[in-house]
């Protein structure tokens, strides 16, 4: 019996030996309901947490870091700069700078950033790069949602139905506390809007799956373990099969699969994140975000700061029909990304404070100064030392359009790839390859993700068409919102 039979058979199977793999612990009874045993983690005990926290690491240990003069990479990331799409939108035709993709993909990989990556260090000084520790496992387990689980963050869910995530009063938000602030597993995804949205469909698609579990006849003792695994091998199947394919192409995913990484492909147990990918390829989303957006169907388009800025309650006008950003069955085609050509809204230019908290330069503010004062503060190597050593054809100097005397800040050079290599809507060689790497090369280095378990599998929730996708999970989320 294979986890694939989840939702189908009622007595043991794959998923439960699973489960009970990382825990021989008795149930326990926790409000209402029988819950989850009492280990409540099944893929992320905090026992199975890194000691002090999991390690960065480089994926290209034998490039030299850039370094490049501070002072530049601020000029080319502030109000007016190269990285600026105020400049040149004006210039621009309407939809001139839509990508083929919808506009919720690169949130959705923000999502997955939260996911395995949680680095608290300061943007520039005094870190040492090889000291950085990262406060998440670095494993597509959807720790960010279910943190503790029941017993370890009860505040989480429904104490008359543990086995459940609690949600806002009228399901249009997720609880919060007296003075407004997400009672979530990753504050982060309280940001803005749409990340907050994608947490809210995750946390809806695990109730329904719950339902359907029931509606099987599974044993209440087993019915969040099996949710949990159910949901998180789904969205680790869409990162692979619906995500990455549109992000670097088809071709590269399945190389990958076939073949494994390259650069990447740590033993099981002994997952890391690079500096590369969390510094520099991983970080291409900056440049997919529009710069106004529609919240409903005819609704005004906003900018997603300030307007779209979270870390409070969502009043009821501000709330997001999910098929105004993703291609959903039966809905209009949603909105697209921005391309990708180097450039960022004036949104991401000037972040409000709420994003920022305080900061001693004003220049800060600007997610495109942060992002490559960041690599210059890891140590990242320049865009055209990774494209020589894969072998990738390098950018020009007409393709960059702008002069870097040492070379080109890596983040900056992903972004000027994807416009010159990827048509602007999706990654070029040095960026794809570090992605679909990294992705894939996680989870076969997660012991417990189904790549490593079952890496035949097949999900088996309701899907629209021939494969399950990102648009078939929004849309249990919304059967879920009860």
């Amino acid at each position: 019996m294979t986890a694939g039979h989840l939702l189908n058979q009622t007595g043991p199977d794959h998923g439960e030996a699973y489960a009970r793999q990382v825990s021989g612990a008795p149930a326990h009874a926790h409000g209402s309901r029988v819950a989850a045993r009492d280990h409540c983690l099944s893929m992320a005990r905090a026992v199975d947490r890194p000691t002090g926290a999991a390690r960065y690491g480089r994926m290209f240990p034998g490039l030299a870091p850039l370094g490049t003069d501070p002072q530049l990479l601020v000029r080319a990331g502030v109000d007016g700069g190269v990285c600026d799409a105020t400049a040149v939108l004006d210039r621009l035709n309407p939809g001139r700078d839509d990508a083929t993709e919808a506009a919720g993909w690169p949130f959705f990989g923000q999502l997955i950033a939260h996911d395995i990556t949680a680095d608290r260090s300061p943007i520039m000084g005094g870190v040492d790069p090889e000291a950085l520790r990262n406060a998440r496992a670095p494993k597509l387990n959807l720790e960010m949602v279910y943190s503790d689980g029941p017993i370890g963050s009860p505040f989480l869910f429904d104490v008359h139905d543990p086995a459940k995530f609690l949600l806002g009063p009228d399901g249009g938000d997720v609880p919060r506390n007296q003075q407004g602030v997400a009672l979530i597993g990753d504050p982060r995804n309280d940001s803005h809007l749409f990340a907050l949205s994608l947490h809210m469909a995750l946390l809806r698609a695990h109730n329904r799956i719950v339902d359907l579990l029931r509606e099987k006849g599974v044993p209440e003792a087993d019915v969040f373990d099996k949710a949990r695994i159910t949901l998180t091998w789904h969205y680790q199947w869409i990162t692979v099969h619906d995500f990455l394919p549109r992000l670097v192409g088809a071709e590269l995913v399945e190389q990958v699969l076939a073949e494994g990484g390259q650069w990447f492909a740590p033993p099981a147990g002994q997952a890391y994140i690079p500096l590369e990918f969390a510094d520099a390829a991983f970080r291409y989303g900056h440049g997919q975000i529009r710069h106004t957006y529609r919240l409903v169907d005819g609704g005004p388009a906003v900018p997603l700061f300030p307007d779209l800025v979270g870390f409070g309650p969502v009043p009821a006008d501000r709330r997001l029909d999910l098929a105004q950003i993703f291609d959903l069955p039966g809905h209009p085609p949603a909105q697209r990304a921005k391309r990708l050509d180097g450039r960022l809204a004036a949104s991401l230019i000037g972040l409000p404070e709420q994003v920022t908290g305080a900061v001693d330069t004003e220049a800060y503010r600007s997610l495109a100064v942060r992002d490559l004062l960041r690599g210059d503060t890891t140590a990242l190597p320049s865009g055209e030392a990774v494209a020589g050593l894969l072998g990738a054809d390098p950018l020009t100097a007409d393709e960059l359009e702008q002069s870097w005397p040492q070379g080109t800040p890596l983040w900056f050079y992903i972004l000027k790839e994807a416009e010159h290599r990827g048509g602007g809507d999706r990654l070029g060689p040095v960026g794809g390859r570090i992605v679909a790497e990294v992705l894939i090369g996680l989870q076969r280095a997660d012991a417990l993700s189904y790549l490593s378990l079952e890496p035949d599998w097949q999900p088996v929730l309701p899907s629209a068409g021939a494969g399950f996708g990102m648009a078939d999970l929004l849309t249990l989320g919304l059967a879920g919102r009860a």
